[in-house]
């Protein structure tokens, strides 16, 4: 099914589609999520994500790549023909693809050994990525320490609890120490637990923009637990490179 990513900043050209689907192997992947697309030549189609806090495990038809989330926006430039299948991860897999310290690939990425390209190559041509992904993975389903499943619980509440505000009451959430919050997050994904909540707010903040631009910024700010809109703007431009009223500037446009 063709989805709209809350992290993709400009859903909607026509010369590309992003289907994803979950895989069963819960406490190893998020989802898979294949990218498609076909740019006329001569011309490009720019793409903006604001990443989840995760890894993403991401095949093109040369390669595999592990990617370290950022804390800012990634723009890539699509042109001619081609797709990626991504693996977005839960933070308790990350150690069982990288021996790298997670922070060192914050915003880069290395190869990953052993993936099945060839065989994703021929799935994806027949239209089931998923299943090959999920062949694949599989084995190491069971690997996943109690550290990490911690660590899932505790970005899943991150993003899932609006009323989380302060990495202390996500600590409270998930029964640890502060301290230790912060060295099993940092350990398995490279960021901070306060990232996790910052993260879903701007995710939301430019979500809401894009599709009601007639959203007042007060209000918004208000919402997402800002002291006031100049502090959300401050950090809404530092994380997405642009102002909140930008954002809904380009959605009047593009509407």
């Amino acid at each position: 099914m063709t989805v709209e990513s809350r992290g993709h900043l400009n859903p909607g050209a026509p010369e590309v589609t992003l289907d994803r689907a979950p895989i069963g192997l819960d406490d190893l992947v998020r989802w898979v999520w294949t990218a498609r697309w076909d740019v006329p030549p001569g011309r490009t189609v720019r793409q903006r994500v604001l990443q989840y806090p995760a890894f993403n495990l991401v095949t093109d038809p040369v390669t595999a790549t592990l990617h370290g989330p950022r804390t800012g926006v990634d723009v890539r430039e699509l042109a001619g023909r081609s797709w990626v299948v991504g693996v977005l991860l839960r933070p308790g897999a990350t150690p069982l693809f990288t021996a790298t310290a997670p922070a060192a690939l914050r915003g880069t990425a290395e190869e990953v050994r052993g993936a099945p390209v060839a065989e994703l190559t021929a799935a994806v041509a027949a239209g089931d990525p998923a299943a090959t992904v999920r062949d694949w993975l599989a084995p190491l389903a069971d690997r996943v320490t109690d550290a990490g499943r911690l660590v899932n619980r505790a970005c899943a509440l991150a993003e899932s609890r609006a009323d989380v505000l302060r990495a202390d009451q996500l600590a409270e959430l998930v029964g640890v120490a502060p301290r230790t919050l912060e060295r099993l997050v940092r350990g398995h994904i490279g960021l901070t637990p306060l990232w996790l909540i910052e993260c879903r707010r701007l995710q939301h903040a430019a979500a809401v923009l894009r599709t009601d631009p007639g959203t007042a910024l007060a209000g918004l700010a208000a919402d997402l637990g800002y002291a006031d809109q100049a502090h959300f703007t401050r950090r809404y431009r530092a994380v997405l490179g642009e102002t909140p009223g930008a954002t809904r500037q380009a959605a009047r446009a593009a509407g």
